[in-house]
């Protein structure tokens, strides 16, 4: 524990927790390489085949186990930023920041569910539902995780950037990367194939400067 003043004792966040934003970047990344192999998109995606497709239907099954851990490990990601960062005096994007996070992580619970019902209008034995239904459950999936969820992901990357810039804890070239990311998931990733990738990509680089800043800090400290 730290000192903060006369009777009054904070916990000192453990550097280990930074990592935390590598165990859910990997997790997303690869829920959504799983998910966009498992449920097909385009017109050209209807056809009966993926309900016999073995392998297509554990790929799912798959993904939709790990998104729940991502959204739980994401948690612990947005505490570990918080902590880097420390006391942000700008309410709103404080606001900003962990009220994005908080949407993206329920948005992508909603796509999770949505992919799963697409999971279950299949029948156990392989039977084929109508394709309405089929059509239904696969564009509403998609929806959801390109269309709203990504673009949450881009107003939390945004806030990060734009308090990382202010406050002088994130390098240059990281809140460049951090606005091309942003501007990237908020006009690509409803129409470019696997776009959606940029979030996980930046949460890792993030993730592994906040990690190593936390040990040369913890250097320094034993040190002096």
């Amino acid at each position: 524990m730290q000192q903060k003043g006369p009777g009054q004792k904070v916990l000192e966040t453990p550097r280990a927790v930074g990592l935390a934003g590598v165990v859910f970047a990997l997790l997303l990344a690869a829920a959504i390489v799983l998910i966009r192999l498992g449920i097909p998109q385009g017109a050209d995606a209807v056809t009966p085949d993926w309900f016999t497709d073995s392998a297509q239907r554990d790929a799912l099954r798959t993904a939709l186990a790990l998104v729940p851990f991502a959204g739980i490990f994401f948690l612990w990601f947005i505490g570990a930023v918080r902590a880097h960062v420390g006391a942000v005096e700008d309410k709103f994007l404080a606001t900003v920041f962990l009220g994005s996070g908080l949407v993206f992580t329920a948005t992508m619970f909603g796509a999770a569910a949505a992919a799963d019902a697409v999971l279950a209008v299949g029948h156990p034995a392989g039977a084929v539902p109508g394709l309405p239904t089929w059509d239904f459950g696969r564009h509403f999936a998609y929806t959801l995780m390109t269309g709203y969820a990504m673009r949450m992901a881009a107003v939390f990357v945004c806030s990060m950037s734009v308090i990382g810039h202010r406050l002088g804890v994130l390098p240059r070239w990281l809140t460049i990367v951090g606005f091309l990311s942003a501007l990237a998931l908020l006009l690509l990733s409803s129409n470019v194939v696997w776009a959606e990738l940029v979030f996980p990509a930046w949460s890792l680089l993030l993730s592994v400067h906040i990690f190593v800043a936390g040990r040369r800090t913890g250097i320094r400290t034993a040190a002096t």
